[in-house]
């Protein structure tokens, strides 16, 4: 499963000009389908921002949150939107650094799922505050014993490098969009020449470029970890039952992975159908996409195990209230989709071979992505509802936590927002980087060859 692969052998495409034409030839068509898809995310976006500014000027009331419940779906939200971030310091970093270079096709996808993902955590943030002009006071007032603070500055520190370590290896592409893309509209055109920086693919840029994008594979690790983990810390270093647990860590990052992956294998279906990408998107990814994914859900599960049993053996008064209500109550058809269908299901159909072709793995990472949201929600929510006071003396609908329409509308707008980051820069990038696609091709001679023609070509 973890076999390295340095070369890749593609009869289909065995010159430089191929590949390039292959990858670029998608950005030239802008369907009808692809306008309705962009109009119909900006629609979801407009009514998210509608609510929000109604729940800004009438307040939080307009949630479910309440002073028991005073994390709810926003902060759900958060926490799946940088699990699924992580994906892009998976493939883009670990797996190159242990040449797996079978999921350089993969990378850019990746690294765009990051990006809008991370986008969104930072958004999902603002959204939950009452307050949000008075975030300035994080910097102003914060305080550097406090997570939140902790948590803040990794998520705007992630977000800047996973910009950064999407640009890198785009450079050269956007060289080739710059002599390659001239029917393009002229903003189009400006901005590939404003962002190749003077690319024209020498032997001194390539090698700065290559020690760049080392350096930020390196720097991504530690702050890609790091966000995971002070993430779990916001909840861990309280005292409540459910949350206060040493293994809150490393049990956030195994479940960011799966997410991460499973989004992965659902963008990949999508590119490969819709821009016709069959020979660069092989089922070979599929398979080997597949495999990890189920390496890291193996992982998670073990984890959740963990969590569950060791609480569950000693039966403590407010652990045992907390598993009863997960197990038994009102948190437990929920538990046990997420369990069964997010997690203990697709581990045994991905062990069959023919479950991990396309179109059954494209189902299978929604149910599981679907499963990593419903996770957040089980970890964020119960936990609030079994306070160590009691709660008495306050309305029915206190509790128990039911999101409202407002969170519901505003949750689906950070969704649409991380589809439309993702859709607008495949429409200006290629979804496979080409030189990196021709290297691995084996046909990166010809590559310098076509570099060294656009030099020419330029001076002419």
């Amino acid at each position: 499963m973890s076999a390295s692969v340095t070369n890749v052998t593609h009869p289909q495409a065995s010159t430089f000009e191929q590949v390039r034409e292959d990858l670029i030839m998608p950005l030239h068509k802008n369907t009808f389908a692809n306008k309705m898809w962009i109009r119909f995310l900006i629609v979801i976006i407009i009514l998210g921002t509608i609510a929000y500014v109604h729940q800004l000027i009438t307040g939080l009331g307009v949630t479910a949150m309440r002073d028991y419940t005073a994390w709810g779906v926003y902060i759900a939200n958060f926490v799946f939107w940088v699990a699924v971030s992580l994906i892009g310091s998976l493939i883009s970093s670990i797996l190159k650094l242990l040449h797996q270079n079978w999921s350089n096709p993969l990378s850019r996808i990746a690294e765009l799922i990051a990006l809008g993902a991370i986008t969104m955590a930072a958004a999902s943030i603002v959204i939950d505050m009452g307050r949000p002009d008075r975030l300035q006071n994080i910097l102003i007032h914060g305080r550097i014993q406090s997570p939140i603070v902790w948590d803040f500055f990794v998520v705007n520190t992630y977000l800047v490098i996973s910009i950064i370590l999407l640009y890198l290896p785009l450079i050269p592409d956007i060289a080739i969009l710059r002599d390659r893309m001239t029917d393009a509209p002229r903003w189009q055109r400006k901005m590939y020449h404003l962002l190749s920086l003077g690319w024209h693919g020498t032997k001194e840029q390539w090698r700065l470029l290559k020690r760049a994008m080392l350096i930020m594979i390196l720097l991504i690790l530690p702050v890609a970890f790091s966000i995971h983990t002070v993430t779990s810390w916001l909840f861990a270093v309280n005292s409540r039952a459910g949350w206060h647990s040493t293994i809150f860590g490393p049990y956030f990052v195994a479940g960011a992975f799966v997410a991460g992956s499973a989004a992965v294998i659902i963008a990949m279906y999508v590119f490969q159908r819709r821009h016709k990408l069959q020979q660069y998107i092989t089922d070979r990814h599929f398979n080997m996409m597949n495999k990890l994914l189920v390496l890291t859900m193996l992982l998670y599960l073990y984890f959740n195990i963990n969590e569950y049993l060791v609480p569950g053996y000693t039966w403590q008064r407010l652990d045992g209230a907390h598993l009863e209500e997960l197990l038994l109550g009102h948190e437990a058809v929920l538990f046990w989709l997420t369990q069964i269908l997010g997690l203990i299901l697709p581990i045994i159909l991905l062990l069959f071979r023919r479950m991990r072709k396309p179109l059954p793995s494209l189902i299978i990472a929604i149910f599981v992505l679907m499963g990593a949201w419903m996770k957040r929600m089980i970890i964020v929510i119960p936990t609030q509802l079994h306070p160590e006071f009691p709660i008495q003396n306050v309305p029915k609908h206190f509790l128990e936590y039911i999101p409202t329409y407002t969170e519901y509308i505003i949750s689906a707008a950070t969704l649409a927002g991380a589809m439309l980051i993702i859709t607008l820069l495949v429409r200006v990038f290629p979804v496979v980087p080409i030189w990196e696609e021709a290297h691995d091709r084996g046909i990166h001679k010809i590559f310098k060859a076509e570099k060294t023609s656009n030099i020419h070509e330029n001076e002419a």
